[in-house]
């Protein structure tokens, strides 16, 4: 899950660090070995893996939390659901989420809430050599006025830099406004950004804000680190979805609250 440093108009930011909210790489790589070897695929049977060569091979999720009963609507601990908060709106500005592969998998992701509560969300997996093809045929669709969420602190792409005006603009022209949010660590969101040919033509849209986090599951390098959820929120208030970021923002507060009493193994009874 992306942390965006929301940049101040007055402070200026060397860097800015979009990390995942467990502030933790995605995982250690397998050793080198030969995966279709009769011994490998033995142990990955042992394992409950699929060994048949027809889905792809990852490592068994056994993080901590990884034998705790989770809902599989909201996928938080069954003690705390999430759903009974789930409140559903509309927005004229839509968001598409371009996730890493491993962000699917972390049950801290926040990229999700947004899906909750606009059912036209989209979730696009990246792929560096597999571009998704309904992504493509969107991008291609004169419908929609798409807009690549990133930090402006580069030269290179400094031409295609625009502010929350351009959205607005989008709508006045009847289009939908897109927002694209690069869903991974720094340095996936980098990479999806860099290695991506089909992101290169469209506008950059940066986050300038004064917002502090109210993500409280992970200790962010600095407060000015937004989740995913909330960089939406304030994107969609900024370009006049209000009523669409009030609710993602209760919602993330129901979010925060309710994983935050399940760490403690204790029962909420209604979030703050």
């Amino acid at each position: 899950m992306l942390n965006y440093p929301a940049l101040s108009s007055s402070v200026f930011i060397q860097r800015p660090a979009w990390v995942t909210e467990s502030g933790s790489k995605p995982g250690a790589y397998e050793p080198m070995v030969d995966r279709d070897s009769e011994p490998c695929r033995q142990r990955g049977a042992q394992r409950g893996e699929d060994v048949s060569g027809d889905a792809p091979r990852r490592k068994p999720f056994n993080a901590r939390g990884s034998f705790v009963t989770r809902c599989e609507a909201c996928r938080l601990p069954s003690l705390n659901c999430l759903c009974p908060y789930k409140v559903a709106t509309t927005s004229e500005t839509r968001v598409w989420l371009l996730t890493h592969p491993y962000e699917h998998y972390k049950p801290t992701n926040t990229g999700r809430l947004i899906g909750d509560i606009l059912d036209t969300t989209e979730v696009f997996t990246w792929y560096r050599t597999a571009p998704d093809p309904t992504l493509l045929a969107r991008l291609a669709d004169p419908r929609f006025a798409p807009f690549v969420v990133f930090p402006d602190d580069q030269p290179d792409y400094a031409a295609r830099v625009v502010s929350p005006d351009a959205v607005r603009a989008a709508k006045r022209e009847g289009r939908i406004p897109v927002l694209i949010l690069l869903d991974g660590t720094w340095r996936q969101a980098r990479r999806i950004f860099r290695k991506s040919a089909y992101l290169e033509r469209l506008p950059v849209l940066p986050l300038h804000s004064e917002r502090a986090t109210r993500y409280r599951l992970r200790k962010p390098a600095s407060s000015a680190h937004l989740c995913t959820a909330e960089v939406a929120a304030e994107l969609l208030h900024q370009t006049g979805d209000g009523k669409a970021a009030a609710t993602l923002d209760d919602y993330f507060d129901a979010f925060n609250d309710s994983y935050a009493a399940s760490r403690r193994h204790g029962k909420l009874e209604a979030p703050t």
